[in-house]
């Protein structure tokens, strides 16, 4: 594909500097683009870069200097949204696979298909269930009985949708993630553990991404919910009846236990652990192995560490710990120093007597 630099521009609403008929045919880093490409500058770290890309032209913020007659521009507000635009232009999305039914997949008589939508082979598509508008179900995805899936949704191979679980529009859920399995749930009883029945199930809502090998339990009853636009990263653990917000970011290996909720644009950093039956504030941060133990607040606010403190609790206590060594060093020598000095008293004490 091909596109000139005025046909970026208008497509980006970006302000464009240099030839307008300027013909680009792919998007590039900074540091590796060749001539015919546009690259993007977002981190000023990389201002190094213009000095020496190759590149024909630079999606960039309006207050950086491009040094260079050679290099045309396209000006924004918001350089990264201008390459995540760009990367579309570019590389447009294309179909999983075409529209129908493969013959070796297996769909109820009662499971409602509709319009242009993939099922692929081997996938099992149980009693009652819907398929909307557009949706593609790949290679081995099993919807099980009542399963709701909306229109435009992407599972992709390998996928497990559970008896009762509502999938919204616009959902992508990745390869071998499983929705809607039982919740962790066991009463102690004489030494042993009673399974306690697992009877709600998962509402995942419109435009929210799950990424690869992720397991969002049902609730024990009731729903365990995903709010629009929830992203999230692999291998994550949502138990039972919890509830991420709108539009919040969970990253890998996180897990967040039963009935813990999550309020709107939160973000959760790798590898950290968050109990249950707590809230997590709107537009809080929590970082990478923090371990949350009890309720977040804070509009806009970061938390790292376990237990998670706040973040500038955290950073003196973290540079407090880098003293720690030499502290102890400095203890046990006035330790010493104080044993000399009773030591000395005594016996001048008892040279007096």
């Amino acid at each position: 594909m091909s596109l000139t630099l005025q046909e970026i521009a208008r497509l980006l609403a970006a302000d464009p500097e240099g030839d307008p008929q300027l013909a680009l045919h792919g998007i590039a880093p900074i540091e590796e683009a060749a001539e015919g490409q546009l690259t993007f500058l977002a981190n000023k770290k990389y201002t190094r870069f213009l000095a020496t890309t190759q590149a024909s032209a630079v999606i960039m913020g309006k207050d950086i200097a491009v040094g260079r007659d050679d290099l045309a521009v396209l000006r924004m507000d918001d350089p990264y949204l201008g390459f995540v635009s760009a990367l579309r232009l570019f590389h447009p999305p294309t179909r999983y696979d075409l529209p129908g039914v493969h013959p070796a997949s297996t769909v109820d008589d009662t499971a409602r298909l509709g319009d242009d939508v993939t099922v692929c082979a081997n996938a099992v598509i149980g009693r009652n269930v819907h398929v909307g508008r557009g949706s593609v179900i790949a290679e081995g995805v099993v919807l099980r009985d009542d399963a709701v899936v909306g229109e435009d949704c992407l599972l992709y191979p390998n996928v497990t949708v559970l008896d009762r679980c509502r999938i919204g529009s616009r959902v992508i859920i990745h390869v071998g993630s499983t929705v809607g399995s039982d919740g962790f749930g066991f009463a102690p009883h004489e030494d042993r553990y009673e399974k306690i029945p697992q009877v709600g199930f998962v509402i995942i809502e419109d435009d929210v991404e799950i990424g690869a090998n992720c397991t969002i339990d049902r609730g024990t009853l009731g729903p365990t919910i995903l709010r629009r636009g929830a992203k999230l990263d692999n291998l994550i653990q949502i138990a039972h009846n919890v509830e991420v917000g709108e539009n919040s970011v969970i990253a890998a290996q996180a897990g967040i236990s039963g009935s813990t909720v999550l309020g709107r644009n939160v973000i959760i950093a790798g590898q950290a652990g968050l109990v249950g039956h707590i809230e997590i504030g709107e537009r809080v941060t929590v970082g990478a192995q923090a371990g949350v133990s009890k309720d977040l607040a804070g509009e806009g606010k970061m938390f790292r560490g376990s237990p998670a403190r706040e973040i500038r609790e955290e950073l003196r206590l973290e540079a407090a710990m880098r003293h720690l060594p030499e502290l102890i060093k400095t203890v046990r020598r006035q330790e010493a120093r104080i044993a000399e000095l009773e030591a000395a008293l005594e016996h001048e004490e008892g040279s007096g007597r």
